[in-house]
């Protein structure tokens, strides 16, 4: 069975840093595509970066410069480095997960989230 395990949230200071990492736990064939969304109460859950399976990466417009989101293929792991951290991404980060199963299916699959706050 597969599981996703979030990890690297935590409270930090106006301009500090945090690495968020995704990693899938089971089986799986391949990671394809992993994004990186949050969501504060309220609102709707919004991209922040995304990989691809080839390591093509995308930012939104609010983090570009900010973040950096990596993978380790061999680790089934995708990593988001948050630099120059703002109050404005105080929040709950979730990375979600395109796979292809052992019996070749696609799959997406959500993690449990990972609280992220940042004071000013």
């Amino acid at each position: 069975q597969v599981q996703l395990v979030e990890s690297g949230g935590g409270s930090v200071q106006t301009g500090g840093s945090l690495r968020l990492s995704c990693v899938v736990n089971g089986t799986i064939f391949t990671l394809n595509d992993v994004d990186w969304y949050r969501q504060t109460p309220g609102n709707q859950r919004e991209l922040v970066a995304g990989i691809s399976e080839r390591g093509a990466t995308k930012y939104a417009d609010f983090v570009k410069g900010r973040f950096t989101i990596t993978r380790d293929n061999a680790k089934k792991t995708v990593y988001l480095q948050m630099n120059s951290l703002r109050p404005e991404d105080t929040a709950v980060y979730y990375c979600n997960v395109h796979y292809e199963s052992t019996l070749g299916r696609l799959r997406n699959y959500w993690g449990q989230g990972t609280q992220v706050t940042v004071s000013s």
